[in-house]
């Protein structure tokens, strides 16, 4: 008769390492979280980090009005984190995309501005225009064989040169007022009045209802393949963190203005990547070609394919990221995205990248995002100078690969 290896009575302890109650409780807990410590270590982190911020500003971090602040002001870092940690599983990079945001929102405010285009219209072809420049990019790297990392430079230096170009070295602008309100708009007041934002309190806690049915859907198709789950005691522990984490974010939004409409745009996208990632084929084909490429190909994998198709939507996420922060600040400039190429890259692998590929997941890349966003806004709170945050940050990613290196090799051995 065979044993029920899901047996939930525990099981006996070693000689020598027996514990009772409490100490065997958290025994389990530790264990579990260093068997997933890839999947909770920067969530931890960022914990860290805003306790630490918000006891070093005097509560002035969390303040309903810098919770909105700092959601528009790194909304199109990561969203460009979304689309780079697609390329960096896929086993690539792209430093083209800074550039490639100011040559979309240049090409935009010629549209709107000089033109008078409608806005609605402009935003659809500048979207496509972004997409293009991917394609374009994706057939020199999956057909041509040409590195990324060459390929991309080479579109930094394009893209950055025709900005100049079409800007005639000028910033352009104003924006209509319907694209602003898409970068800087709150969604609209509904129902009665209750001293809080009702549209905003019920998306959170829409929000909040899926994220502890899709939990609890993972973890019990992991169960049926036979998969490792962490103890019930850790996955009951992650699902109150992750629920009192989005309570507070809704209470604090909803008691300023509501959720910033950019916010309900990122929503969107995480569904919408993070579902593409775990359950359809092309994202496993691209987890695939990033993982093992060699394999992937003798699986029937058409890897040329993938990494063309990644990188067009590298290129439409770089456009719509362009024109938020064109948006953003109602004029295009042409410095505009100066560096936003390595902050996507950093937020990727603080979020969980790896540089061989085939390691990462699209919520990692919004944690490694919101990472470097909260230290940005909390260091300005507390007067630190640009050069002493530039420092920091460096030091954080080092040491985000840096633990991604030594938990693979522990892993290893």
């Amino acid at each position: 008769m065979s044993t029920d290896v899901t047996d939930k009575s525990p099981a006996p302890a070693p000689p020598g390492k027996a514990a009772a109650g409490g100490g065997g409780l958290l025994q389990l807990m530790l264990d579990g979280m260093r068997r997933n410590m890839r999947q909770y270590g920067m969530l931890i982190a960022l914990g860290l980090i805003v306790a630490l911020f918000a006891v070093w500003t005097d509560g002035d971090l969390l303040l309903p009005r810098n919770v909105s602040n700092l959601v528009l002001q790194n909304s199109y870092i990561l969203i460009l984190a979304m689309g780079m940690m697609l390329v960096i599983i896929a086993g690539h990079i792209d430093l083209s995309v800074g550039s490639l945001t100011a040559f979309v929102g240049s090409i935009a405010a010629v549209m709107m501005v000089k033109n008078d285009l409608p806005w609605p219209l402009a935003v659809v072809l500048c979207l496509l225009l972004g997409a293009a420049a991917g394609a374009m990019q994706g057939f020199f790297i999956a057909y041509l064989g040409i590195p990324s990392f060459i390929v991309t430079l080479a579109g930094m230096l394009l893209f950055r040169g025709l900005t100049e170009i079409f800007l005639e070295g000028q910033t352009l602008g104003p924006f209509p007022q319907g694209l602003q309100k898409v970068a800087n708009g709150f969604l609209p007041e509904v129902g009665p009045n209750t001293n809080y934002h009702n549209l905003t309190l019920l998306l959170g806690f829409a929000l909040i209802a899926f994220v502890i049915y899709q939990e609890m859907r993972d973890r019990k198709r992991s169960q049926e393949f036979s998969l490792e789950v962490p103890p019930v005691k850790l996955f009951v522990l992650k699902i109150v963190a992750l629920v009192s984490a989005l309570l507070t974010v809704t209470l604090l939004l909803a008691s300023y203005k509501g959720a910033p409409v950019v916010l309900l745009i990122l929503g969107v996208l995480v569904v919408g990547f993070g579902y593409v990632m775990r359950n359809a084929i092309v994202g496993r084909h691209i987890y695939a070609i990033g993982g093992n490429l060699p394999a992937a190909k003798l699986s029937g994998v058409k890897d040329k394919k993938v990494t063309f198709l990644v990188f067009l939507n590298m290129g439409m996420m770089a456009a719509l990221a362009g024109l938020v922060f064109a948006a953003r600040f109602n004029a295009a400039s042409p410095k505009a995205g100066l560096n936003f190429e390595l902050e996507a890259i950093a937020a990727s692998f603080i979020g969980g990248a790896s540089m061989s590929g085939g390691v990462g997941t699209v919520l990692g890349a919004i944690i490694g995002g919101l990472v470097l966003g909260v230290l940005n806004n909390g260091m300005n709170l507390v007067g630190v100078g640009t050069d002493w945050q530039q420092v920091i940050k460096g030091m954080v990613l080092l040491a985000a690969v840096g633990f991604d290196v030594w938990n693979k090799r522990k892993v290893g051995s």
